[in-house]
């Protein structure tokens, strides 16, 4: 934001400014850009009637993937880029934990499933199958036990499977700008509740 600081007024301008300067980068092998990506998921959240926070967390999942000093994903990897964490990191002063442990955790809940969910793995992307061996594969009984320690592991799990429904070519969904409102609402509400 040209040497400004990101502040709760002004992250949803600076997340639009990403979102319309580098969302047409390709998505890691996926048929869509990131941003289709995260405009579906975003509303797929939304067919599915959830609270603003999760077509937040929806919409935002990857944002680490612009916010890592790691750089961008490529088939060739042969590590994981921590990408989840990033997001998290870079959201956490601005949205509600739920939000941030949902972004944070998104790469987690794919590894849960997998662990967890029989049918769950045939229902990766190759891309996301490849992923998945960089990230750890499936988790250990003792890893999903952590998992579900966290108080929001169960929206965390609701925004994977709409990550993963969110790489369909071609897909209709809502620009960015049309949740500029609601991810505004969110903020706001975050920094009330901080200040309080």
């Amino acid at each position: 934001m040209n040497g400004q600081a990101l502040n709760s007024g002004n992250i949803v301008e600076f997340i639009a400014d990403i979102f319309e300067r580098r969302g047409a980068e390709s998505y890691l092998g996926e048929p869509v850009t990131m941003s289709e990506h995260m405009l579906q998921g975003a509303w797929l959240a939304e067919q599915d009637g959830a609270p603003d926070e999760l077509v937040a967390a929806a919409l935002l999942h990857d944002i680490g993937h612009y916010t890592s000093e790691f750089g961008t994903y490529s088939p060739d990897d042969v590590e994981d880029k921590h990408h989840d964490e990033a997001g998290g990191e870079v959201l956490a002063p601005f949205f509600p934990p739920v939000i941030v442990e949902c972004v944070r955790l998104h790469v987690s809940a794919k590894r849960y499933l997998c662990a967890t969910d029989p049918t769950y793995f045939g229902k990766l992307s190759p891309a996301s199958v490849h992923t998945l061996s960089l990230q750890g594969g499936p988790m250990s009984a003792e890893e999903v036990a952590e998992f579900r320690r966290n108080p929001f592991h169960e929206e965390a799990v609701r925004v994977r499977i709409w990550d993963e429904g969110g790489k369909v070519a071609n897909m209709k969904t809502r620009a960015f700008r049309d949740y500029a409102p609601l991810l505004e609402r969110v903020v706001r509400k975050f920094a009330a509740e901080k200040a309080a």
